[in-house]
């Protein structure tokens, strides 16, 4: 199973000019706790440059009580950006998440643009999905038996 297969394809993006307030607004209209911030206009390859969270803006800028109108989303991302291949396996962004403390991962292809966002949610489901189709392994085994033993 690759990161392409699972990985949120709709991602909200937004440019590190933007407002502070314009991305939590992008956050609240999405419902979704995590905005990437990219190089490229419309039509063009969008390259992931930092993202900001839904915890950036708390803790960062309201409970430091940075005055909003003063700082662009450039100012508050996380330049740190880890992001993985749409070719990578599912254990291996698993891996990198949990060897980086991260809960999210950016997608990229191979030139280096922005194909979605996988996220510790999007693991869990996966996994819960497994294990459900698990679970119906084991119990269709066990009615098998217990219609040979009869």
């Amino acid at each position: 199973m690759s990161v392409g297969e699972f990985c949120n394809r709709q991602v909200v993006i937004s440019s590190p000019e933007s407002d502070i307030v314009s991305v939590a607004k992008l956050m609240r209209k999405h419902h979704v706790g995590d905005v990437i911030i990219v190089r490229g206009q419309e039509g063009e390859a969008r390259v992931p440059l930092g993202i900001i969270t839904d915890r950036d803006l708390v803790i960062e800028l309201l409970a430091q009580e940075v005055a909003l109108d003063s700082v662009t989303v450039g100012d508050a991302m996380s330049y740190e950006l880890v992001t993985c291949q749409e070719s990578d396996s599912i254990g291996d962004a698993l891996e990198m998440m949990l060897s980086r403390s991260i809960r999210r991962l950016v997608v990229v292809n191979d030139e280096k643009s922005l194909v979605g966002i996988l996220t510790v949610d999007d693991l869990l489901e996966i996994l819960a999905e497994e294990i459900t189709t698990l679970t119906k392994v084991a119990l269709g085994q066990q009615a098998r038996e217990r219609r040979y033993k009869g």
